[in-house]
């Protein structure tokens, strides 16, 4: 709980199984998290077997997808604020306590990655990630008239309850896949939802992503964010 706020982490995972467990521990070691959903989209080897070694939620998502995973998690979590982050360890669970100081002024706070001070080493983040994550963030700062905005890809980020009632009816607008990141921003602007980014440690991943972990898988992606920032710039909702 933080400033007798419930507080829930919704985590999916499809292929974590060797990090899921710490970092469920580890949000809850922080003292400040009231549940953890864990949403196994699917998810390869033993993750749910390591998920039950803990006190977190386990629900099943059946349609892939890295969106789908996260609105089923969201429309499970309970808590006051609901904070969004990755099974893979690439997170400190800590920098929770950044989110959730700035969640007393902003209804949404928004992890980035973009400071090069904060990226850990081993981490994947090159220089061309680095500035793609940087250019889609302010296309969509530019196109939506929103807040500064560095990095389109952080994943790791709170939505307080009043904002993500104003953002749900939109889950059907969603293809639910990897693009869901941006998706997400691009809602919380429209809806006139006051947000901030807050820098946060981005560390090595633990396992191999099926997103991303290669400059081109990371620009395939990239490049497949614009039709959709295109789409909503002319949305009307």
């Amino acid at each position: 709980m933080y400033k007798n706020k419930q507080v829930s982490v919704v985590i999916p995972t499809y292929n974590e199984a060797e990090s899921i467990r710490e970092v469920i521990d580890g949000f809850f070691a922080t003292g400040l998290v009231d549940e953890v959903i864990v949403v196994d989209n699917n998810a390869l080897g033993n993750t749910k077997e390591e998920v039950r070694k803990t006190n977190a939620h386990l629900v099943h998502e059946n349609k892939q997808g890295y969106g789908h995973a996260l609105m089923r998690g969201i429309h499970e979590a309970t808590g006051d604020l609901v904070v969004m982050t990755e099974a893979d360890g690439t997170f400190l669970p800590k920098d929770i306590e950044k989110l959730l100081a700035y969640s007393e002024e902003f209804d949404a706070v928004l992890g980035t990655r973009t400071s090069r001070s904060a990226i850990w080493s081993g981490a994947f983040m090159p220089f061309p990630v680095r500035f793609g994550n940087w250019l889609w963030a302010k296309v969509i700062e530019v196109l939506f008239n929103g807040p500064v905005l560095t990095d389109v890809g952080c994943t790791y980020k709170l939505v307080s309850r009043e904002a993500l009632e104003k953002i749900k009816p939109l889950f059907t607008l969603s293809k639910g896949d990897g693009k869901f990141s941006p998706e997400l921003m691009i809602w919380l602007i429209k809806k006139d939802v006051n947000l901030i980014e807050v820098p946060v440690i981005y560390k090595e991943r633990i396992g191999q992503s099926m997103y991303t972990g290669s400059v081109w898988r990371a620009a395939k992606l990239g490049f497949r964010m614009l039709p959709l920032i295109i789409y909503y710039k002319f949305k009307k909702f």
